[in-house]
């Protein structure tokens, strides 16, 4: 039991994680379960790892992650807190607004809980998680979960208080990203570029500027001024987007989400 994983959830983000981490540990010392059991099959045929419910997970597993809903956090923990109490396995949580001492106190107090706020792209390894953590969570226990989710690209520690504004930046942006490569490639339909040729590079380019900006560590803005040549076809499709506001409607979008993520725990 030493280093199980266990996932209950096996959704677009718990499915992600699980990918990750079975990159790190591999599919033997993985076990799935899902509301929907045909999902967590489908996933364990991918992985090469076993499927069985919520009780198995939590007797068989040292560690377990809860990737189910916030709406749902509370009656899943109240009816498996008689088997969290017995085994005492670490719990990760993936749900949006609830911290980890209230999902610590949900499954009956006494229990170590990491919160990660992960993003979809961490199935393939280019992904953000953001963590905290509660007061049970030895060192040892921290070393084991970063690493093993490291194969899901950046792995960072954030304090508790700022775990929501994480969220609707790196959580929420994959969605604002796909809106604006959806939007780029629609422009260069437009102009007569074939549909599924600039999806390609639409999404391309997008990838490269974010690598870009990651391996340089030059600051964006700086990274923008060095492609608007004076005069030239860039700072002119700047001034469009500016003219339209693009910066304070990603701002918004960013800051409404945020407070999103934190009603969620409220409901």
């Amino acid at each position: 039991m030493k280093d199980t994983f266990g996932f209950i959830g096996t959704g677009n983000m718990g499915g992600a994680v699980a990918k990750a981490v079975c990159r790190s540990v591999g599919g033997q010392k993985l076990l799935l379960c899902n509301r929907s059991p045909e999902k967590a099959l489908a996933l364990a045929h991918e992985l090469g790892c076993a499927v069985g419910d919520a009780r198995q997970v939590v007797q068989e597993c040292a560690f377990v992650f809860l990737g189910v809903k916030p709406q749902g956090m509370a009656a899943l923990l109240t009816e498996l807190q008689p088997l969290l109490q017995q085994h005492k396995p670490v719990l990760v949580s993936m749900a949006a607004g609830l911290t980890a001492v209230q999902i610590e106190e949900l499954a009956g107090g006494g229990l170590p809980v990491m919160r990660i706020m992960p993003n979809t792209p961490v199935g393939i390894g280019c992904g953000v998680i953001m963590y905290c953590k509660n007061a049970l969570l030895s060192a040892e226990q921290e070393h084991q979960l970063v690493e093993a989710l490291s194969p899901a690209g950046i792995v960072d520690p954030l304090e508790e208080h700022l775990m929501d504004a994480g969220s609707a930046l790196c959580g929420c942006s994959p969605a604002f990203t796909d809106l604006y490569m959806e939007a780029l490639a629609d422009g260069a339909v437009a102009c007569g570029i074939p549909r599924a040729k600039a999806l390609k590079y639409a999404a391309a380019a997008v990838a490269g500027a974010a690598q870009l900006a990651l391996e340089s560590g030059t600051h964006p803005g700086a990274l923008k001024d060095a492609v608007c040549s004076p005069g030239g076809s860039t700072i002119q499709g700047v001034r469009a987007l500016e003219n339209r506001a693009f910066r304070g409607a990603v701002m918004e979008a960013v800051i409404t989400a945020a407070g999103a993520s934190g009603d969620l725990g409220k409901k």
